[in-house]
């Protein structure tokens, strides 16, 4: 459904370029608005398409899963920051952040629409509120160790750190929760 969909997208995009510049004077309104037309539908089943297989229950699980798995790695690395930060150059710290959190981070960030799928738009919002202000906390450790700022980064490590605890704290209070139907 989604090639088709990429399809008609494609096919009304060319179609609209040829009657538009086929038409020596003015435009052929009525050729134009089928064109669109096509266009629309072609969205409306990529959409349609995407939403099915955000719902999917295999695809759900697995991502609850990579959730868990990506939360604990986050937690462990941030703990593992925190307690040998006084040991890294200030300056090193945004390319420890870059190698022991960037992976993480971006599964975490492509999985999370399945906590809304799968327990609900509060679930989500109380994961993502903590998980939001985590990543925010590390973004400023990175900008301060580029800055060569030790109080502050160090600061924001400890902050990082209760963040991201707190996220996987609330994400299995919500994945012990039976999935919506």
């Amino acid at each position: 459904m989604r090639r088709v969909g990429y399809g008609l997208i494609t096919l009304g995009f060319l179609a609209g370029a040829f009657v538009a510049v086929r038409q020596v004077e003015g435009v052929a309104a009525e050729g134009l608005l089928a064109c669109l037309a096509l266009g629309v539908v072609g969205v409306a089943l990529v959409r349609r398409a995407d939403r099915a297989e955000a719902r999917d229950e295999v695809r759900l699980t697995t991502n609850i899963q990579v959730l868990g798995d990506a939360l604990e790695r986050l937690v462990a690395s941030a703990e593992r920051l925190s307690a040998e930060r006084d040991a890294i150059n200030v300056y090193d710290l945004r390319h420890r952040i870059d190698d022991w959190f960037f992976d993480d981070l971006a599964a975490f960030v492509d999985a999370r629409e399945s906590i809304a799928h799968s327990y609900g738009l509060q679930a989500y919002a109380d994961v993502m509120n903590r998980f939001a202000a985590g990543e925010r906390y590390l973004n400023r450790v990175w900008s301060a160790s580029t800055d060569g700022y030790v109080d502050e980064a160090h600061q924001y490590i400890e902050r990082a750190t209760e963040q991201l605890e707190e996220t996987l704290q609330a994400f299995r209070r919500v994945s012990e929760r039976p999935p919506r139907a």
